[in-house]
């Protein structure tokens, strides 16, 4: 989660508080009376290694748990009296992580531990070793850290729930939007392309019958106007399905240059490589780039042949398309709508699109798209 420009890193945070913890437990712990000696070097380790081993409280919190409650059990016998802050920073990481019973069961037994382990190991008197005992850890500081944890566990649950509520929120306007320019290319462009459909078909079908030649660019009009029909159902079934069924990809190439073969232009495809799984979005954008450059092939570079390539590269796809039109490097055509929307659909994918006039004549359109495009 974001929080902002000043914030510091989780890790950066577990350690100061591990570091800020030790601490402390050492200062109280050796400012007041102690033993000397072996047992004294053993209470300082403890302490320290208490407060230390916070540092993982996020990644392990039970771990962390069980080795606060032994550190505080071995510095209460060694005769160290301190409160067992480590522990409780460990009770609020647990139960902040959601493991409320276990560091329940855990606390009552070390609150047992401690009062079977302060006359054991303690001289003196059973009602003072006792006392050091609950001093070691206050059932009121428990109480607390537990709460503490609660509290905020339970606020990370309702921020949790409130972001997946807007996500929710923003996912469902987008469908209704999705479903109202669906519904607006249905009007403005069924009615439309429908018309040119049938005129073109019965100009066809009439022509046949009187037996005269039919116009190649007249079968061109046809053929289009099923294709448009074609692509404008399938956008409409793909805005409606939430894009979960892609309407062209790779497969549809071949078939869509042999449609393009039809209308008199002379139209190959090649496939090199090893052909491998591509993701959805990038096959999508393949079948883009060859219907865009075939349609400004057939419409603006007066061409005769054109070449399709589509290579399988190990970690990008490879699509290039070469007519041998007018275009010069002397007089590159402008670009229009078509190389726009190619240039977007491939910055996109974080690939590369090359487009220029052949030194030999006519135009080249080469794309490089990664193969961990978006799906």
């Amino acid at each position: 989660m974001d929080k902002g420009r000043f914030a510091v890193p989780a890790e950066v945070t577990a350690w100061a508080t591990a570091l800020g913890v030790a601490a402390l437990m050492l200062g109280t712990g050796l400012s007041g009376p102690h033993p000397s000696g072996g047992r004294a070097l053993l209470g300082s380790v403890l302490l320290a290694a208490g407060g230390l081993a916070l540092a993982a409280r996020r990644r392990a919190p039970l771990v962390v748990l069980a080795v606060t409650g032994v550190c505080a059990v071995g510095c209460l016998a060694a005769g160290l009296d301190a409160l067992a802050v480590s522990y409780l920073v460990a009770v609020y990481g647990a139960v902040r992580a959601g493991h409320r019973r276990i560091t329940l069961g855990v606390s009552v037994g070390l609150l047992a531990v401690l009062h079977l382990t302060a006359p054991v190991f303690l001289g003196g008197g059973v009602g003072e070793a006792l006392a050091r005992a609950r001093h070691t850890l206050e059932l009121a500081w428990l109480i607390a850290a537990f709460a503490a944890g609660e509290a905020v566990r339970q606020a990370e649950r309702r921020a949790e729930e409130a972001e997946r509520t807007r996500e929710e929120t923003a996912r469902r306007r987008a469908d209704e939007e999705r479903l109202r320019i669906a519904r607006e290319l249905h009007d403005s462009l069924t009615h439309q392309i429908s018309v040119v459909k049938v005129q073109s078909e019965v100009a066809v079908h009439v022509a046949r019958r009187r037996g005269e030649p039919v116009s190649p660019a007249l079968l061109a009009i046809q053929e289009a106007g099923r294709e448009a029909s074609r692509e404008l159902r399938a956008t409409l079934e793909a805005l409606r399905d939430d894009d979960t069924a892609p309407p062209h990809g790779l497969d549809h190439v071949p078939g869509l240059v042999e449609r393009f073969r039809r209308t008199g232009l002379e139209a190959t495809l090649a496939v090199t490589g090893q052909p491998q799984s591509v993701p959805a979005a990038v096959s999508r954008t393949a079948y883009r780039i060859v219907q865009e450059s075939l349609t400004n092939v057939a419409r603006h570079a007066a061409a005769t042949t054109v070449s399709v390539l589509i290579d399988h590269r190990p970690d990008a796809l490879v699509v290039r398309v070469d007519d041998d039109g007018h275009a010069r490097a002397q007089s590159p055509p402008a670009p229009g709508h078509g190389l726009l929307g190619m240039r977007e659909r491939v910055a996109a994918l974080g690939g590369r699109l090359r487009t220029e006039p052949r030194s030999t004549g006519g135009f080249t359109v080469q794309a490089e798209l990664p193969m961990k495009g978006n799906s």
